[in-house]
């Protein structure tokens, strides 16, 4: 027997006879006094608290979102940017840029961090991630990272833009993951993101981009 079996075996034999206590949870404490009306209420909101910490929040549609992206990066003066091709908003991204024949260069994605980090970090300027939803309460986005678009990409590029659709902004947290289903697969890491990185010295002197972006955009993303 391992030590792992003999553990487990120990920790069972001391609940038999035991019963478990009931669930006491009472989901009202955590979500009434964050409620909204309608998915514009959501959206008003969240965009309020974002730009508070210096996010900048734009408006778009599921069609026009590339060609607003664009804009963004040329008014910055962005040579290029960083994107996950085999996701559906990269390939429509590649798409838009084949069409447009931007001269901002896109760079795909496609390998591991082993390989990326030197270019991560000295050469990209730019990175573009989806998201799984937004949290009015807070002003919150939720990124969920996989392997076509891993943590790196919205942790380290100076410059993150995030697509977020109206749809998905959830009244709270414990919304968001009741309607999603989070509890019936959970990802390895989960990223809560309302600004761009910032830090205080011990003269509470507030920079940004210390450990992370120093720019969020935010384009979020309507039916129409």
């Amino acid at each position: 027997m391992s030590a792992r079996d003999g553990i487990m075996r120990r920790l069972r034999a001391g609940l038999e006879g035991s019963q478990p206590r009931p669930d006491e949870f009472d989901a009202t404490l955590v979500t009434r006094p964050w409620r909204y009306d309608s998915t514009e209420a959501r959206v008003e909101r969240l965009t309020r608290l974002m730009e508070a910490v210096h996010t900048e929040v734009h408006r778009t549609t599921q069609g026009d979102w590339p060609q607003r992206l664009y804009e963004q990066l040329r008014t910055r003066g962005i040579p290029n940017l960083l994107f996950a091709p085999e996701t559906p908003h990269g390939s429509q991204l590649s798409k838009a840029w084949e069409v447009n024949g931007s001269e901002i260069h896109l760079t795909p994605w496609d390998g591991p961090i082993e390989e990326w980090k030197e270019t991560l970090f000295n050469d990209v300027s730019a990175s573009l991630t989806g998201s799984v939803g937004g949290i009015a309460a807070t002003g919150t986005l939720a990124i969920w990272p996989d392997r076509h678009e891993p943590r790196l990409m919205s942790l380290v590029p100076p410059l993150h833009i995030a697509l977020l659709k109206a749809s998905t902004i959830a009244d709270n947290l414990y919304n968001l993951m009741q309607t999603q289903d989070w509890a019936s697969g959970m990802p390895t890491n989960l990223l809560l993101v309302s600004g761009p990185s910032k830090t205080a010295d011990i003269e509470q002197v507030l920079a940004y981009g210390a450990h992370g972006p120093k720019e969020l955009i935010t384009l979020i993303l309507e039916d129409a």
